[in-house]
C-alpha cells in the first residue's frame, strides 16, 4: 500500500542528503514533486508513486542502509567536499572502501583539528536521532591540556559552565594519569558529554584556562573506536546497529547476530582515579 511521508525524509531515505540538507534544498526551490516544484517543508510524497526530482534528476528510489565508522585523524574535515581542497572525511572511505556507492554523510561533526570516532550513513531517521538535542547520547572524549587543572576546576566543569549565556549540561570530567601522561605541564582529562555544542570541549577548557592540545572522542553511546587505526572505516556489526538503534530511542529492525566479544580494554596505569567531578550523565549507553 502506497505510503506518503514528508519529502525531507523522503530525500534523506534516498541517500539524496541529511534530512537538515534536504529542508534546505526544498527550501532553495530546487526540489519538484511531479512536475510542480515544492518549497513548503512537510509536503508528502510517496516515493513508489510521485515523480520527486532534484535539480531536474529523478531521485532513486530508497537503497540499501550503509553505517561505517571511521577514525577521523587530525587534518580530515567532516563534511563530503571542501572548497579549500583539504582532506575529507570521504576520501577515509574512498581509501578503505572504494567500492561503496551509496551516498553517506557524516552524522555531527569534529572539528579539523579533533580525531577520533565518526559514524556516516545515510540512514536519515537515524542521523536525526542521534544530532538532535532532545536525545541525550553520551559522548566520550579524552583531552591533552595545558596544565594541569585542580579538582575543584574538574568539579566546577562538571556541574556545567556558562557559555554563550546558557549553562552546559552536567558532564563527568575526570583527571587521567599513567605513562602516557610524563609532563608535568600537560593533563590528560577523559570527559563524557551528553550535549554536542560548537567546540564544547574546546571552550570550556578555555573557559577555565586550561586551552586543548589534542581532542580525541574515543564513544558515541554504545559505539566505540577500540582496535581502529586513525584513517580507518569499517562496517558496523548488526549488534552495534542494534544497540545504537536502541540507545537513539529507535526499535531495533533485525535480529542481532554472532560476534566476537571485544578485548577488555584495562584502564591506564598509574595513580588511582579520582572521583569523577559532577554528576553523571543520565545519557544512553
Amino acid at each position: 500500500m502506497p505510503c506518503a511521508e514528508r519529502l525531507q525524509k523522503v530525500l534523506s531515505g534516498a541517500g539524496v542528503a541529511s534530512r537538515r540538507a534536504s529542508e534546505a534544498l526544498i527550501a532553495a526551490g530546487r526540489v519538484s514533486v511531479n512536475g510542480t516544484v515544492v518549497t513548503t517543508l512537510g509536503t508528502r510524497a510517496d516515493p513508489e508513486r510521485d515523480e520527486i526530482k532534484l535539480d531536474g534528476r529523478r531521485i532513486a528510489a530508497p537503497g540499501r542502509r550503509r553505517y561505517l565508522l571511521a577514525n577521523k585523524p587530525r587534518g580530515v574535515v567532516s563534511t563530503r567536499s571542501d572548497p579549500e581542497g583539504r582532506r575529507t572525511v570521504l576520501d577515509l572511505v574512498s581509501a578503505t572502501a572504494p567500492k561503496l556507492r551509496e551516498y553517506i554523510y557524516p552524522v555531527g561533526r569534529l572539528d579539523y583539528d579533533s580525531e577520533g570516532l565518526l559514524l556516516l550513513t545515510n540512514d536519515g531517521e537515524l542521523a536525526a536521532r542521534l544530532t538532535h538535542p532532545r536525545h541525550t547520547l553520551q559522548r566520550r572524549y579524552e583531552a591533552v591540556v595545558r596544565g594541569v587543572p585542580s579538582a575543584k576546576t574538574l568539579e566546577r566543569m562538571g556541574a556545567g559552565i556558562m557559555l554563550d549565556g546558557r549553562r552546559t549540561a552536567p558532564a563527568e570530567v575526570e583527571l587521567l594519569g599513567g605513562h602516557r601522561m610524563r609532563r608535568e605541564d600537560q593533563a590528560r582529562i577523559r570527559v563524557t558529554l551528553v550535549e554536542g555544542r560548537n567546540r564544547q570541549i574546546r571552550r570550556m577548557f578555555e573557559m577555565v584556562g586550561h586551552p586543548v592540545i589534542r581532542l580525541r572522542r574515543t564513544t558515541l553511546g554504545p559505539l566505540n573506536i577500540h582496535g581502529l587505526q586513525a584513517g580507518q572505516t569499517r562496517e558496523l556489526s548488526e549488534r552495534e546497529l542494534s544497540a545504537l538503534r536502541r540507545a537513539a530511542g529507535l526499535s531495533d529492525a533485525g535480529p542481532a547476530v554472532r560476534s566476537q566479544p571485544r578485548p577488555h580494554v584495562r584502564p591506564a596505569a598509574g595513580r588511582p582515579r579520582r572521583p569523577s567531578a559532577g554528576r553523571r550523565p543520565r545519557g544512553r549507553s
